[in-house]
């Protein structure tokens, strides 16, 4: 089964690689701008000014509840497209992206419970080396032009959807803790009405996106982390399966995917990354770099991504199950796997859930996702620089 360039949507893949790939840029500039001003003479405005409460909560939290929401939606809407209508429409195209986004969940897991064993209370954390940033890795991929052919890129952009859902089911299973009966069960009420707007395929976007904006709210009030309610709105825009070329704007899915899709990469996931990826580095001992919990997380993104997907792909490769990506080989599939170890901002997200925003484990969580993506994302383009191109 090979993994080549699909036959549909190609403008649509196209202009969300490409912003995505920009985001990712300007996701960097923002990470390295907050990591200055986290270790300047600003440092202490900086953190006060994201614990400035702005009405029922701090700036922080409406950056990593509110806005991470339409991120989620974003999320969401490419997942539901993928399975539905893209490269993922059917079984045999799921393998490869599936089995390789499975692995590379669970070795990093390993890696990192493997070296927190004797530190119970990091275990908690298990997850935040698990997820890959598509916009992150995408933007890095950009940047060595064709050097890299694009079947690695749409199979990156795959992993990460499935490697998303995967985090999605991780966070409303397991950061979830003490649920309000009475606000779960107006969320479940407005998840029936969006159920209905979807059976009716009612077209039009704003019942759909207010039904969304409530479950926000029903969700947060309930004790589940209210981003998922994004991701609950983008399920229930319909989309209908197109076998011919269609119109970019053709389905509420669509319209909303590509509507939200600049703001996201060029705003939202900038300003969370310049939120959350302050870290003071200032004084660190060498005993808070060799932390378990510093390198379980970096390990985990840097040996566990790269051992899963590449042992993955290569395996399947190997037995025959599926053909290797076109235009690609065993040495750019390993800079592919050491790519996805860029974790920055589904860890970022997971590792606030993990350990509370403020902790010192947190604190430490952020230097391990930090130097781990830094280093995945190194290794992954020297490797894609000086490799062979495939045939």
């Amino acid at each position: 089964m090979a993994f080549p360039l699909p036959r549909l949507r190609l403008s649509v893949i196209r202009e969300l690689l490409s912003s995505q790939a920009a985001g990712g840029q300007i996701l960097m500039l923002a990470a390295a701008a907050a990591m200055g001003i986290a270790n300047s003479s600003l440092a202490e405005d900086y953190f006060h000014l994201l614990h400035v409460d702005v009405g029922p909560m701090s700036l922080l939290h409406w950056i990593n509840d509110a806005l991470m929401a339409v991120f989620f939606l974003l999320v969401g809407c490419e997942i539901k497209r993928e399975f539905v209508d893209g490269e993922m429409a059917t079984w045999p195209r799921r393998i490869l992206p599936g089995v390789a986004a499975a692995a590379g969940m669970a070795a990093p897991a390993l890696v990192f419970v493997g070296l927190n064993l004797d530190a119970p209370a990091n275990l908690k954390g298990w997850a935040i080396p698990t997820a890959t940033d598509i916009a992150f890795a995408l933007g890095v991929m950009a940047l060595l032009g064709k050097k890299v052919p694009a079947s690695l890129k749409l199979l990156l952009t795959a992993i990460a959807v499935i490697d998303d859902l995967g985090a999605i089911v991780v966070i409303a299973a397991v950061y979830t803790e003490g649920v309000d009966l009475a606000a779960l069960a107006a969320a479940a009420g407005l998840c029936g009405l969006l159920a209905l707007l979807n059976g009716r395929r009612v077209q039009v976007v704003w019942p759909y996106l207010l039904l969304g904006a409530a479950l926000w709210v029903a969700v947060h009030a309930s004790g589940i982390h209210a981003t998922l309610a994004g991701v609950i709105t983008a399920l229930a825009l319909p989309i209908k399966p197109s076998p011919g070329v269609p119109e970019i704007h053709d389905s509420p899915l669509l319209r909303v995917e590509h509507g939200i899709a600049p703001w996201v990469a060029f705003a939202i996931v900038p300003i969370f990354g310049f939120a959350n990826a302050g870290v003071d580095v200032r004084g660190l001992s060498l005993d808070a770099v060799i932390d378990p919990l510093v390198l379980g997380i970096a390990a985990g993104l840097v040996f566990g991504k790269m051992i899963g997907i590449f042992g993955a792909i290569m395996a399947l490769v190997k037995l025959d199950i599926v053909d290797m990506p076109a235009n690609a080989n065993g040495w750019q599939i390993w800079g592919l796997s050491l790519l996805c170890g860029i974790g920055f901002t589904i860890s970022l997200f997971i590792s606030a859930l993990a350990f509370g925003e403020g902790s010192p484990q947190e604190a430490a969580a952020k230097l391990g996702i930090i130097a781990g993506s830094v280093a995945a994302a190194l290794a992954g383009v020297t490797v894609l620089l000086y490799c062979k191109r495939g045939d």
